[in-house]
């Protein structure tokens, strides 16, 4: 039987079977290999507070917070978007932000 994906959709090659996490949004019990992470940075302090003591010189800590989904809460929420046949056997780009 032919193979969509080069990886099967994983990335565990042959450690056999992986631990599970649970999806941020629907809540099912994922392989952690095949689950999408995303990372997002959480500040701990108001949207304005923060603006005026960056202008004071204050460091501000920020949190990184990791959400982890399923590929079809992933796809419904913009995560991961649907390739085309032919470029689903290469890996995918991330996309990078500039700030």
């Amino acid at each position: 039987m032919p193979t969509k994906r080069k990886s099967r959709g994983r990335s565990k090659g042959g450690k056999g079977k992986g631990s599970l996490v649970q999806c941020n949004k629907c809540g099912q019990l994922v392989p952690r290999d095949k689950a999408k992470k995303v990372f997002r940075r959480v500040s701990l302090v108001d949207s304005r507070l923060y603006k005026e003591l960056r202008q004071k010189g204050t460091y501000m800590p920020t949190q990184t917070a990791v959400k982890n989904y399923c590929i079809s809460c992933a796809i419904h929420s913009h995560v991961v978007n649907i390739r085309a046949r032919g470029e689903r056997r290469k890996p995918f780009k991330k996309r990078s932000f500039r700030t």
